[in-house]
């Protein structure tokens, strides 16, 4: 009777389960490569515009401050995607490209 219990559960288990990302990564893949490259997210790969991502700051106002974008760390005057990084705030970056500036702000944690 026990045999019969056990092997019927795992019947239930043998459903094949696929991973809805919605966007975000896939916790059971490597975000860095064998070779050390970040691996892009599909949704950025998609996108084929440069955008964003801002997705840490590093601040120190007495200091040299970093920000992590798009899975790289620049300091003020570094460039990426076209984008001159300007200013680092401690919850912001402000970037200047073609004369334009952008502002992106920090996304508080779970938002």
């Amino acid at each position: 009777m026990l045999f019969f219990s056990l092997t019927a559960g795992a019947g239930f288990c043998q459903e094949h389960f696929v991973y809805d990302s919605q966007g975000k990564p896939d916790p059971f893949i490597p975000w860095v490569t064998a070779d050390g490259r970040l691996q892009l997210l599909a949704s950025q790969e998609k996108k084929g515009e440069s955008e964003l991502n801002l997705e840490g700051i590093i601040f120190d106002k007495y200091g040299l401050s970093y920000a992590v974008v798009n899975g790289e760390v620049v300091k003020i005057g570094d460039t990426i995607d076209g984008y001159q990084v300007l200013k680092i705030e401690e919850k912001r970056v402000i970037f200047i490209k073609e004369g334009e500036l952008k502002e992106i702000e920090m996304k508080e944690e779970g938002t």
